[in-house]
């Protein structure tokens, strides 16, 4: 990817002069219109503090001048996205408010509720998508960003969300371009992210499964090396494979969001905005994974389904193991790392159940034997909800943690650790989640020399893409 720069002459001249890698002329992001609103947003990110507004009245010449870019190229761009007209003509009037109201802490509800990009599921469609807003695993900062994004949607799995996989939220989609704070490790472009004066009922989530599977396959490939780990014949054809890898991950992106909302779910689902322990958010993603294993090895074994389908549902159930012990486990630092944490699970299950094996210091696993023990694991999380929903709140926590320790080790210094008669079970439920530790199950001496091992590798796959795979 080009760097990003705050100076829009730069960019501007940029633009005339480099091709976009992996693009084809004549696309969005090809044209200065795009070049001149990155330059623009990026000069004015340099001017917001963290609630998006520009405190600053010597600024605001400056910023004005941009958002006059802004709406300039928008306008520009906008007979390229006919299927988002309202939303572009609403968001250019929510950036001239915002202007001529002082720069405050923007609100950009009316545009939001415009930008419906889930009714227009056509695989290749574009978007140009631009909003004061923070990226998750990225800026914590609601900045103006903007980014270029292309949907997909296979016609395998049009049929399966029309099917027993419905998700009318759900918008797989990959990277075109974008500002600063998509150069980092989000991977998710959310309604929840936006400035907005009032929360709305959100319709819509979109994974970009480009860089889920870039950052797979370079993180896979490195750590089947450094393992020495012998990939099945299918497996290495998806690491080999930026576009197997992509639609893999829109299979497994579709089940496993859906699951979310489905199941025996006590009312601590992982979806309401509480505080509680990190250890309850791994089991609820790692619960939502496995459920995509699970469907993944039944639609594989359904001789009726599509051949197509079959095969990436088997595709599916390597997905989901190599991306979390290879790369789930050791990305993140090590604060409340749920998903640190539920790959650290998966792994120590299937080692312990004998079907993962680090021996001769060399990783083997028992293919036929693995989707029995990981849908066991899935079983097991699925009853501890099952019986949650008889149980008090911190029954519930208690018996989460007694499953993962069931499986990983904790700390030794944990109070949690030493059992029900060490923690204050009488007070507000804040005290029980402040006494877990912030590294409450420490990586394993086999992640730790992992980790080491793959740590450049890790690092590298921040802001990847398709393209640069």
């Amino acid at each position: 990817m080009t760097p990003t720069t705050t100076n829009p002459s730069l960019l501007a001249a940029e633009a005339t002069t480099l091709p976009v890698t992996g693009r084809p002329a004549g696309t969005p992001e090809s044209t200065p219109a795009w070049h001149r609103l990155k330059a623009a947003a990026s000069a004015l990110q340099a001017l917001q503090i963290k609630d998006g507004s520009v405190p600053e009245s010597a600024d605001h010449p400056a910023a004005s001048s941009s958002v006059d870019t802004i709406i300039e190229a928008i306008d520009a761009l906008a007979p390229l996205f006919p299927h988002d007209a309202g939303y572009l003509t609403a968001v250019v009037q929510d950036f001239t408010s915002w202007r001529d109201t002082g720069f405050g802490v923007p609100d950009f509800l009316a545009s939001l509720l415009q930008f419906q990009p889930q009714q227009h599921r056509v695989d290749g469609l574009q978007h140009l998508v631009v909003f004061p807003m923070y990226t998750q695993n990225g800026s914590t900062n609601r900045l103006v960003e903007a980014v270029l994004i292309e949907v997909l949607w296979p016609e395998f799995i049009a049929e399966l969300e029309a099917g027993d996989y419905s998700n009318r939220l759900f918008v797989p989609i990959r990277f075109l371009d974008f500002t600063a704070g998509y150069d980092t490790n989000s991977a998710v472009l959310f309604p929840e992210t936006v400035a907005v004066s009032s929360t709305p009922q959100f319709t819509w989530g979109a994974i970009f499964a480009d860089r889920e599977a870039a950052r797979f396959r370079r993180v896979v490939t490195a750590a089947a090396g450094i393992t020495k780990l012998d990939l099945p014949a299918e497996a290495a054809q998806l690491v080999a494979d930026q576009q197997l890898a992509e639609r893999t991950f829109v299979m497994w992106d579709l089940i496993h969001d859906r699951t979310h909302m489905r199941g025996d779910l006590p009312f601590d689902p992982f979806m309401i905005k509480q505080r509680m322990p990190y250890f309850l958010y791994s089991l609820e993603e790692l619960r939502c994974d496995l459920t995509a294993f699970r469907e993944s090895v039944r639609i594989a074994q359904d001789e009726s389904a599509p051949d197509e389908t079959r095969r990436h549902a088997r595709l599916v159930q390597y997905a989901v193991i190599f991306d979390r012990i290879f790369r789930f486990s050791i990305t993140g630092s090590r604060v409340r790392n749920y998903d640190g944490l539920g790959g650290q699970l998966l792994f120590a299950w299937m080692h312990q159940h004998h079907v993962l094996h680090w021996t001769d210091s060399r990783l083997s696993i028992d293919w036929a034997e693995v989707p029995a023990v990981v849908i066991a694991l899935g079983e097991k999380i699925e009853q501890l909800y099952w019986r949650s929903i008889d149980r008090p709140k911190i029954a519930h926590w208690l018996a989460a943690y007694q499953l993962v320790t069931d499986t990983v080790t904790p700390h030794p210094a944990s109070v949690w650790a030493k059992g029900p008669d060490a923690l204050e079970l009488t007070g507000p439920p804040r005290g029980l989640t402040d006494a877990v530790l912030d590294d409450e199950f420490p990586l394993s001496m086999f992640f730790e020399a992992l980790d080491r091992k793959m740590k450049p590798v890790i690092e590298s796959t921040a802001g990847i893409t398709g393209t640069a795979a």
